[in-house]
């Protein structure tokens, strides 16, 4: 039995029948598509590199532990990996609105947490794989590592003989509570154990704790509610989904002329995007707070392989008052220095460690009265979420075609009724906006302002670098 990190298993309880908390990603080829058997055959020889596929969710009696990993006995393949076609010729439109329908569906508890759909009929001759997995089995990083898997590397890759497998037991009631108590015991002997090091170096120890108390302290400042607007609010059930992609080289051709990280120009851009989509709406930007979560990664080397959530956050306010593309650069460079230094994400990644150490019946009890009050005054602390995932940049390949096209779909949750996933795939950088439907179904105007606006400050660094050159011949 694996158990779920308070991180997974919160993910569970965030979700219900409006707030979906599966991760979802799609990936366009070129060419004849396979056939279904050919696809099923394909995964079915890749599982026993994957476990989690072929385990469910199983909740430990009266929540006293943590939920736990088990093999699901009926497991069959055929329920999970799935086929649909958009009637010919299937363009951008179509391909939004299937996207916006699966991702309105929920995962079934009582299954595996995922499912891959064949779609047939994309125009340009081409077809789609689309890969949907629940939050609480991976984070962005670790999506992408499944997919790997997944694929190949290699357009003539030899297909792995599917290993024999069979499903462990399910274990008892008393055994699922024997092993959540013994999980608890080993988890805070984990903690007991640093103890001694902090002993050893009381300096370092109160520094640390400075620091942690520090980064806990802003965090909960940046929690005070945002004006209201038109991107925050209660949510329904369906879903909206947009997409655009640039060149990546575009990216670095704007941070090398006018500074800051890869991540620094993706978020002016987006904030650029925010702005358009506020005036669109008829809110004022100038005056309009815009505060992002901003997920970051805390997997270590020793988590390769893992699949599982290893996540911190920040809370970035967009500056989306201003109105000049290099002004936001500047200004996203300036407000994310502040945060990385301000020790938000250690408090944050803290407070999820501890949460380890929690009764599990109190920590499910709390999230489930969080998010029935969610209902009846949703929350106003965070307004989107902005996700940057690096991904493979070499081609991936199915049965021998050639994955041309990775785009990303993030969840949102009450209080957060548009999202932005970022994902490089190959050379080229896709973002996937998801709204919600009755609220948002305008987020192409989101995706379309992102791309305007890294195009925007891609002029303004050629005309810096022009600039630049004129000045070195005077």
């Amino acid at each position: 039995m694996d158990r779920m990190s308070t991180l997974d298993a919160e993910f569970l309880h965030l979700e219900d029948t409006a707030s979906h908390m599966h991760i979802a990603g799609v990936c366009t080829f070129a060419g004849e598509p396979p056939t279904l058997a050919e696809l099923r055959d394909l995964i079915g020889s890749k599982l026993h590199l994957i476990p989690r596929y072929r385990q469910r969710v199983q909740p430990v009696p009266l929540e006293l532990g943590r939920p736990v990993w088990v093999d699901d006995p009926h497991f069959h393949l055929d329920y999970h990996v799935r086929h649909t076609a958009l009637p010919r010729p299937g363009g951008d439109d179509e391909l939004r609105q299937l996207m916006g329908r699966l991702m309105s569906q929920p995962l079934d508890r009582d299954r595996p947490l995922w499912e891959t759909w064949l779609v047939e009929g994309l125009d340009d001759d081409r077809w789609a794989l689309i890969f949907k997995v629940h939050h609480c089995m991976v984070d962005g990083i670790a999506g992408v590592g499944l997919l790997t898997v997944l694929l190949d590397l290699d357009a003539d890759a030899a297909r792995p003989e599917p290993e024999p497998w069979e499903p462990a037991p399910a274990p008892s009631a008393p055994a699922l509570v024997l092993d959540a108590w013994s999980g608890l015991l080993s988890d805070t002997g984990s903690f007991v154990a640093h103890l001694p090091a902090a002993l050893h170096d009381p300096g370092a120890a109160l520094t640390r704790a400075g620091q942690l108390t520090e980064g806990m302290v802003r965090m909960l400042r940046r929690l005070v509610f945002t004006g209201r607007s038109s991107i925050e609010g209660g949510i329904g059930p369906h879903r909206v989904w947009a997409h655009s992609a640039v060149p990546f080289e575009h990216i670095r051709d704007i941070r090398q002329t006018l500074g800051g990280t890869v991540n620094d120009v993706v978020l002016a851009a987006v904030s650029g995007g925010y702005r358009r989509l506020l005036e669109e709406r008829g809110d004022d930007p100038d005056s309009t707070e815009v505060r992002s979560l901003v997920p970051v990664s805390v997997r270590g080397s020793d988590a390769d392989g893992i699949t599982d959530n290893r996540v911190s956050a920040l809370l970035l306010d967009l500056p989306v008052e201003f109105k000049d593309p290099v002004d936001r650069l500047v200004e996203v460079q300036r407000r994310m220095g502040e945060l990385k230094g301000s020790h938000m994400a250690e408090a944050a990644e803290m407070v999820t460690q501890f949460g380890n150490l929690a009764p599990p019946a109190v920590v499910g009890a709390v999230s489930r009265i969080g998010l029935r009050s969610q209902h009846l005054l949703t929350q106003r602390s965070v307004t989107t979420v902005t996700t940057n995932v690096p991904g493979p940049q070499f081609p991936l390949y199915c049965l021998g075609r050639e994955m041309i096209e990775y785009l990303p779909f993030v969840p949102i949750s009450y209080g957060v009724r548009v999202g932005t996933a970022i994902l490089s795939y190959n050379g080229n950088l896709a973002f996937g906006i998801t709204g919600d439907l009755d609220n948002g179904a305008d987020v192409e105007v989101l995706a379309q302002g992102i791309v305007d606006g890294i195009a925007d400050l891609r002029s303004a660094a050629g005309d810096a670098a022009e600039h630049l050159v004129e000045g070195a011949r005077e």
